[in-house]
């Protein structure tokens, strides 16, 4: 099945990822990543503002008590509910060749969020966790380029996408027994961005694949959404009702013809359900 998408903002970032609806609000997040900007849609009357976070913001996702939990170029950041100056917490490591670059909330209300090499050599990311005392905990070493995770609607299945690997693997809910799940060829697209609808089924930005699937439970490909540009980034559900599907898209350079690094939304016949919020 095919499903139409349309254009929702002009061009606004160079590198858009990291899309969140934030039911508090009534708005979707989403980053410029490399401008170190987060983006913030009112769907109502199509408003968009920008907000300064750091020299590098990767990834956001509501507070459970209000605001929002950043990653950004070494570590995390806080933004309280109102504040336009986010609390950038301690780096993890010194500045040079890593940053981060996706992640997601858990059920226990823990944020996640795994780091790359900006050269992408193998193996040089680590997948960091934020537990709402603002300890920091590696879970998972040999990473190359940490992308979407995302856990199941009972908690108890999270998916995870190392673009390194051309796969979606499933963990169990505390991030055990990891096992592949789907294998996306090369020449359709790299696995980046994914996000769960109400169904059981997984919803992936295909990065040069000018795509978005759905895997359904059983991991068979049962719904495309082609783009109009090659590079989308990442996808969530947004919306009162949660039946929007939000897709950012990157930018490969300035003359690049097509509507890259704008926001797009496509209405899949498919609600996502509420998510997991950053409990600290």
């Amino acid at each position: 099945m095919k499903i139409n998408v349309e254009q929702v903002t002009d061009r606004l970032a160079g590198h858009g990822e990291g899309p969140a609806w934030d039911a508090a609000t009534g708005r979707l997040h989403w980053v410029d990543m490399l401008a170190g900007d987060m983006l913030s849609l009112d769907p109502g009357d199509g408003a968009v503002t920008r907000t300064p976070v750091s020299s590098v913001v990767c990834a956001i996702r509501p507070r459970r008590d209000g605001g929002l939990v950043l990653a950004v170029e070494r570590g995390f950041a806080l933004l309280d509910a109102g504040a336009d100056v986010p609390k950038i917490l301690p780096e993890l490591w010194p500045a040079g060749p890593i940053r981060m670059n996706d992640g997601g909330c858990d059920p226990q209300g823990r944020f996640y969020c795994g780091s790359m090499a900006t050269d992408e050599s193998k193996g040089a990311g680590k997948l960091y966790r934020l537990d709402p005392d603002l300890s920091v905990t590696v879970v998972l070493e040999g990473v190359t380029i940490s992308n979407g995770l995302a856990w199941s609607r009972d908690g108890g299945t999270a998916y995870y996408v190392d673009s390194g690997t051309q796969r979606i693997d499933l963990f169990n809910g505390d991030l055990s027994d990891r096992r592949p799940f789907v294998t996306v060829p090369t020449d359709v697209g790299t696995p980046d961005g994914l996000c769960l609808d109400a169904e059981g089924g997984v919803w992936v930005a295909l990065w040069d694949g000018a795509a978005v699937h759905r895997y359904g439970p059983d991991g068979d490909l049962d719904a495309v959404i082609p783009m109009p540009v090659g590079r989308p980034t990442a996808c969530a559900f947004g919306g009162p009702d949660l039946t929007d599907l939000y897709i950012t898209t990157s930018r490969p350079s300035a003359d690049d013809p097509a509507p890259s690094g704008a926001l797009f939304r496509a209405r899949p016949g498919v609600a996502g359900f509420a998510g997991y919020g950053f409990a600290g």
